[in-house]
């Protein structure tokens, strides 16, 4: 047998991440698919550290450092902003500086260290938010798309991640030539 891969293999695991309900209740599945995305961009990132904030090609300041910081962005702005009210600025990218998330991704290891510890203080806070909400009804106001949802937010993300966990596996490959899903 060669040496070869097939490119679809999962990526650096056994699958378990993928192995919430098929059926059933909605929530669940939901907040299930949605892990599964959060810990493919936490696998995607592994064993990785300042080749974190590797560039994709020029111009682009795409780079798994900069993915790390816009889905903690994104987290904080849905969940903390939107469904919660809370007023949380985001923390990378402001009116000032729109790219921050991307733009300020740097090897450096305190920027490194910052990405992770907020883009986890963000998961955590959606996923209790979710956890207390009494139903995927509960709204919120945003300017962009007007009253949503928690379904719709959830629905969003898994979108956001799995279109970015598309990104994630290019740069990956790049990197040190790991592919899979």
């Amino acid at each position: 047998m060669s040496g070869r891969r097939r490119r679809g293999e999962l990526f650096g695991g056994d699958g378990s991440r993928f192995t919430g309900p098929t059926t059933g209740d909605e929530r669940r599945m939901l907040v299930d698919m949605l892990g599964a995305q959060r810990a493919t961009l936490e696998l995607k990132c592994s064993g990785l550290v300042a080749e974190l904030a590797a560039r994709s090609v020029e111009p682009s300041t795409l780079s798994l450092l900069g993915l790390v910081r816009h889905l903690a962005d994104v987290e904080r702005r849905w969940f903390r902003q939107v469904l919660a009210g809370q007023d949380a600025p985001l923390v990378f990218s402001s009116a000032a500086e729109p790219d921050g998330d991307f733009d300020g991704a740097t090897g450096d290891p305190r920027v490194i260290e910052a990405a992770w510890e907020a883009w986890r203080t963000e998961v955590d806070f959606a996923e209790r938010f979710t956890d207390r909400a009494p139903h995927l009804e509960v709204e919120g106001e945003d300017a962009w798309r007007g009253t949503v949802s928690l379904r719709w937010v959830l629905l969003h993300m898994i979108e956001e991640y799995a279109r970015h966990n598309g990104h994630a596996d290019l740069l990956r490959e790049r990197i040190d030539g790991s592919i899979g899903i």
